[in-house]
């Protein structure tokens, strides 16, 4: 059951959210402000947080800067009575993943809450913020490994491609970054933000693929009360919130094609059409698209428009597989073995030689995204103050020479899958979302899979 924190001094407020999530199924805990929030927050895990802008002490503005400092991959929904385009603008600004304007519907409340936690769960393993080059050890940039938002690379073609994002920064074309999930394209969408002259204006992202069609015209371009059933206050679309600032369209080959033809439109006239609207609204807006699929093939095969391939890849950039950049998977190791050693307050000194040379062994599918995974559910397994080759939960990814080993370990990837999850519900003492999180699926597929292992009679520790 997905765990929400409610934050609003209006006692009559906090009943009625407590009343609403929990008719569907969540768990809610509720505090009357900003700074009992923040404690909560130190001590336990939310899946989400809904709080009010306006509040005495430590505002909802104020509250959703320390919500990024604690749990930066927590979505936060702004709630507000003084619903202006600037207080949606500088709270999407800050990072907040959508707001609900006073009075809102049940209806309105539930589509937001469902549409922000699916978006987090897409993206959890791809949260991102300012890019900063880091070489060497992996922490090269001198700041602290708490620090996931960083670009960890001394691979010569990773610098190349870093330096044509910084040199195309300046101008407002559109870049299409292509690139295998986990890759970090979200990263160098970042990159080109943070060093043009949009850096001071809003970065909103919105995830194609985490959306379904129905509702993702309204994500993108808003509506106006009442141009739907359930449409009951006018809603600001992601544009209308990134104007002036950078709008990233993740996954944009899930997009359909009626959408596709819409967003074309917007290329072509940089005005949008809120459903229901009655006139177009301008918007000056740099837009940054990623795909992890081949989209000129997916215009061959009449999946993709060709017009708007052609709007969205004036500027290619593609990213590199991990298998590609060799030299940066022990840069990287070492560096999410910092980062996760701080995180959870461990005194880990670094990796094993023979547990490095397992890890250089892989070919990442997942690319960095499943390292970062492997080395953080490393670091939650270690006892020692250096990770050896049994915190190592491999998969089947090895290069040719451990392929061809005679040592290639004959346990099946579900019975590791298995043990995998026993191990970690061990080390977290049975607490489901944290060893959810550790393991970087969701509490729902963990939940799933525990049901499995029952129903099949398969004992897993720690449950």
């Amino acid at each position: 059951m997905k765990k929400i924190l409610i934050v609003d001094d209006e006692e009559g407020m906090r009943i009625a959210l407590n009343e609403a999530l929990s008719r569907v199924g969540f768990k809610v805990v509720s505090c009357a402000d900003g700074r009992e929030a923040v404690t909560k927050l130190k001590n336990d895990t939310y899946a989400m947080v809904i709080t009010d802008i306006k509040m005495p002490g430590l505002d909802g503005l104020g509250l959703l800067r320390e919500v990024k400092k604690i749990c930066p991959e927590t979505p936060v929904v702004m709630i507000t009575a003084y619903g202006t385009i600037d207080n949606a603008v500088e709270a999407m600004k800050d990072g907040a993943c959508d707001y609900l304007l006073k009075p809102f519907s049940f209806e309105n409340l539930i589509e937001i809450v469902k549409n922000g936690l699916a978006q987090a769960e897409m993206l959890f393993d791809n949260r991102t913020g300012d890019a900063v080059i880091s070489g060497g050890n992996g922490n090269g940039s001198g700041k602290k490994a708490t620090e996931s938002r960083t670009i960890v690379t001394g691979d010569p073609e990773m610098l190349r491609l870093i330096d044509m994002a910084r040199g195309v920064a300046a101008s407002n074309s559109t870049v299409l970054i292509y690139g295998q999930s986990g890759t970090g394209k979200e990263l160098i969408a970042h990159l080109i933000h943070n060093n043009s002259q949009r850096s001071n204006k809003a970065f909103v992202a919105v995830n194609c693929a985490a959306i379904p069609d129905n509702l993702l015209e309204s994500e993108l371009f808003g509506h106006e009360k009442g141009s739907f059933t359930g449409a009951t206050f006018r809603k600001f679309g992601k544009f209308e919130l990134a104007q002036g600032g950078t709008i990233l369209l993740d996954e944009i080959g899930e997009m359909s094609m009626t959408l596709q033809a819409k967003l074309l439109r917007v290329l072509q006239e940089f005005e949008i059409d809120r459903i229901g609207g009655k006139e177009p609204v301008p918007i000056d807006v740099r837009v940054i698209s990623t795909t992890n699929i081949d989209l000129k093939k997916a215009v061959q095969e009449n999946k993709f428009r060709e017009d708007l391939y052609y709007r969205l890849n004036v500027i290619p950039i593609k990213v590199p597989p991990l298998r590609e950049r060799k030299g940066d998977v022990e840069r990287l190791a070492k560096h999410f073995t910092a980062l996760h050693a701080e995180k959870v307050g461990k005194e880990i000194k670094g990796i094993g030689s023979d547990a490095m040379k397992e890890i250089k062994s892989m070919r990442w599918p997942g690319n960095v995204r499943e390292l970062q995974n492997t080395i953080e559910r490393a670091v939650l397994l270690c006892r020692t103050d250096e990770i050896g080759t049994t915190d190592l939960i491999l998969e089947e990814s090895r290069g040719d020479v451990a392929a061809e080993s005679s040592d290639f370990p004959t346990t099946t990837i579900e019975e590791m899958e298995r043990k995998l999850i026993a191990k970690t519900l061990d080390v977290t003492n049975g607490n489901r979302t944290h060893a959810a999180r550790s393991l970087g699926i969701s509490i729902r597929t963990l939940r799933n899979k525990l049901k499995e292992y029952k129903e099949r009679n398969l004992a897993v520790e720690g449950v």
